[in-house]
């Protein structure tokens, strides 16, 4: 028997699990109504069969096209998942708003509400960037389906043009304006905000080199006082890790082997209009190279006769470039002395104790793979045998992988292509490859003008139309206007790089010149045509050989000339016009950019000409140039010096002219005036510089930092001068006089001597150099300038 009370608590418990019952019954009867309200086309039934399909709403898409986006047919079973995936379907087609499906017994009605279509796409509120320049980087264009995400997208990517200028605080909101048929027109509107400049670049934990040395170094810049005109000195990303790279080149290059840039630090000023950059960085120690040897592990290579071949010594400063080119080296003699797919691997052996390390050379037998083809691609313009000309092998040669990135990297110096890649691939067989070039054309034609100013010539104007990739044969073809208050000059020039398909410069120059002479009594009229052939004979020299013919004429300023020159011009403006008939032969070496020490290089340049096959002069005129430049203190201090001298042999019966013979102008010897030093004649009043036959001019200089901040562009110098103008042999010197005396002044010559100071400027105008002199020692007949301010700007 169950008690009362025991039934009295059963029931209690019955009505309890009866309430739970109800409870779980009405959660499930919400959810399937929920359900049913969110999905009520779609998860109605499990299944359904539809023998017709409606569609409302659509305008523009046309019937099929939106049944067919569903992929349901006609009498087929159709789950709920199924229906829900057709649904999914036509709204990814991108076209439509909302879509709604609706099973209605056998008929499938589809609501659909289409998109607008873009009528116009415009930019509101863009100064700085025009809008031709941002069309082109939004994917939304008229006449397309508009979509939000789109236009959302292409706003990310117009902040970001606005982002790389240093307008980090650049925003952009699209806007759409309703138009009739169902159409809209989509408005980026563009608040530009101020551009945030680098106020200041600073690094920490770098004890050699200054900041001041490192930030020459970086392609971003600090702020200085022309930054209207500087895009440098704005913070965007990509650049500094450029310039990471940048930075561990520069120490690896001067044997920092162990450099690492810790990390970077940016932070806003106070005022929030400004950047502080900061490298955190670690320098290490400076490594040389230790013992340089060289070993075969091929019987036809002989290392000894490769380890001659090397140019680097223990103890000149580790360099990777220095590496690179020996091995380049070593591979060149492989390749002349017949012996195929010789490899050189450089072993290295680090010695921390004396901070050397040593190079083992390893001349190794490489994969046996052959060049089989060269595809160029993508080169409208150019030639194929451009880009093929770059390449030191052919096809059937051996398979080189050093040579294939040299050529590489000539074939992005051409500057033809916006861009350049190179790649292999295996060919028709494992032991052959194929050269795959991609490059992509850009405009290789310039027009520029040009501003100058100089004591010599004044103010002048240039004016220069260039095509680098004329007819796309590779060639350069220029023709320049340069004018100025005292001279004017016309000039065609043409340049075949590659002559005859090798590394054979030709070089063919037309010209007109005319010049009032802003240091004697005459005007000078002149022609010429001037082809010549450069071809190198060593890794930094290069021989020229030339011919030139120019038509010349000293021009009197009046009638008689006498009542406007002195005795020797006027003896030679009788002259009239005479002709030269040019052979030159020079030779130049330039270890400045390719050599074993990168602060350190050396021109030399040695040349004569030889006049008199044909024309009506003959004569032998001889110079030479020699130039050495150091950086010390830790590359802040450049010291360089240079020696350059003239020989002219005069051999015609006819006198020499002025124009013939040497002058001196301030950019080979300052302190003086055009044409200041040397021989003149002072008969009649007049005060006529005639030039010499002979000179030579000895300069020492320095260029150091004057302590301002680096953004300002500013340098100092300090430069020691000495030269020598003389000689009047074959020279016409009746009735001239000096200071009431027979003969010309300064015919013996006299060593000058002068000191200066310069002022370097480096502006967003282009270079400008200030300098102040003061002659130590001169003669009474001397022209002196004591200031000189050269100009050259581009714009």
């Amino acid at each position: 028997m169950v008690s009362g009370k025991a039934m009295g608590r059963f029931r209690g418990a019955n009505h309890q699990g009866a309430y739970m019952l109800y409870r779980a019954l009405a959660v499930i009867f919400l959810v399937f109504a929920t359900v049913s309200v969110v999905m009520p086309r779609q998860a109605a039934a499990q299944s359904y069969t539809f023998n017709s399909v409606q569609v409302e709403g659509n305008k523009r898409i046309q019937t099929s096209t939106i049944v067919a986006y569903t992929g349901i047919e006609r009498g087929k079973s159709v789950s709920a998942g199924e229906l829900n995936a057709a649904y999914q379907r036509v709204l990814d087609s991108g076209v439509f708003e909302t879509v709604e499906l609706q099973p209605r017994g056998g008929t499938l009605l589809i609501t659909v509400k289409e998109r607008p279509t873009i009528n116009i796409v415009s930019f509101e509120g863009n100064r700085r960037i025009k809008d031709e320049n941002l069309e082109k980087l939004v994917q939304s264009k008229s006449r397309q389906v508009f979509n939000p995400a789109t236009a959302e997208a292409d706003a990310a990517v117009l902040a970001e043009a606005y982002s790389q200028q240093g307008r980090i605080a650049a925003t952009v909101t699209p806007r759409i304006i309703r138009r009739s048929e169902n159409r809209v027109d989509l408005v980026y509107e563009i608040a530009e905000g101020d551009t945030i400049e680098i106020e200041r670049i600073s690094f920490v934990g770098n004890r050699v080199y200054s900041d001041r040395r490192l930030r020459r170094v970086l392609q971003t810049k600090q702020a200085g006082i022309l930054r209207t005109f500087i895009r440098s000195d704005t913070l965007i990303e990509d650049r500094i890790e450029f310039d990471k790279q940048v930075l561990r080149d520069f120490y690896l290059s001067r044997g920092y082997v162990d450099f690492r840039v810790l990390g970077t630090n940016v932070e806003l000023t106070e005022e929030r209009d400004a950047f502080y950059l900061v490298f955190n960085v670690q320098e290490g120690q400076q490594f040389k190279f230790g013992q340089i040897t060289t070993v075969s592990e091929m019987s036809q290579a002989d290392p000894v006769e490769f380890q001659e071949a090397l140019k680097i010594k223990p103890g000149v400063v580790y360099s990777p470039t220095l590496v690179e080119n020996s091995i380049a080296r070593l591979e060149r003699l492989g390749i002349r002395q017949g012996i195929d797919f010789l490899r050189v691997e450089p072993r290295v052996t680090r010695n921390d104790r004396d901070l050397t390390l040593d190079i083992e050379f390893a001349l190794v037998k490489g994969p046996r793979i052959f060049v089989e083809r060269i595809d160029v691609e993508g080169n409208t313009t150019t030639l194929d045998r451009v880009v093929r000309q770059q390449f030191r092998i052919v096809e059937g040669d051996p398979f080189n992988p050093r040579e294939i990135r040299e050529s590489a990297e000539r074939i992005r110096a051409l500057g033809f292509f916006a861009t350049a890649d190179v790649e292999t691939r295996e060919g028709s067989s494992p032991d052959r490859v194929i050269v795959d070039v991609d490059v992509e054309e850009q405009p290789t034609g310039s027009l520029n003008l040009g501003g100058s100013y100089s004591v010599t010539d004044g103010f002048g104007v240039a004016i220069g139309l260039t095509e680098n990739n004329f007819l796309g044969r590779g060639q350069r073809l220029s023709f320049s206007i340069r004018t100025a208050q005292e001279s004017e000059e016309y000039l065609l020039g043409f340049t075949e790089p590659y002559l005859l398909g090798r590394d054979l410069k030709f070089d063919l120059n037309l010209g007109v010149s005319g010049r009032s002479s802003s240091f004697a009594t005459y005007d000078i009229d002149r022609r010429l045509f001037s082809p010549s052939l450069t071809f190198p004979i060593s890794e930094n020299g290069r021989v020229q050989v030339r011919y030139g013919y120019d038509a010349s004429e000293m021009v009197a300023r009046g009638e008689p000339a006498s009542d406007f020159s002195g005795s020797v011009i006027t003896n030679e403006i009788a002259q009239g016009r005479r002709s030269n008939s040019v052979v030159g032969l020079s030779y130049t070496y330039d270890s400045r950019v390719t050599g074993l020490n990168p602060n350190a290089g050396v021109l030399f340049q040695i040349g004569a000409d030889f006049s008199g096959l044909g024309g009506d002069n003959e004569y032998v005129k001889s110079t030479a140039k020699v130039i050495a430049q150091q950086r010390i203190l830790n590359e802040e201090v450049v010291l360089r010096a240079s020696f350059e001298a003239g020989a002219l042999t005069w051999r015609s019966d006819t006198p020499s002219r002025s124009i013939d013979r040497y002058v001196l102008t301030p950019d080979v010897f300052r302190g003086f005036e055009p044409a200041g030093v040397g021989p003149r004649d002072q008969s009649n009043g007049f005060d006529d510089a005639i030039g010499g036959n002979y000179y030579a001019v000895a300069r020492l200089e320095a260029e150091f930092p004057l302590g301002l901040p680096e953004e300002v562009g500013l340098r100092g110098g300090l430069f020691y001068d000495v030269g020598n103008l003389w000689g009047l042999q074959d020279v016409n010197t009746a009735g001239a006089m000096c200071q009431g005396l027979a003969g010309v002044c300064g015919e013996d010559g006299a060593w000058r001597h002068v000191v200066g100071f310069s002022l370097l400027w480096t502006t967003g105008f282009g270079p400008l150099r200030f300098n102040f002199t003061k002659a130590l020692k001169k003669e009474t007949y001397d022209k002196e300038q004591n200031f000189d301010l050269t100009i050259q700007a581009r714009f």
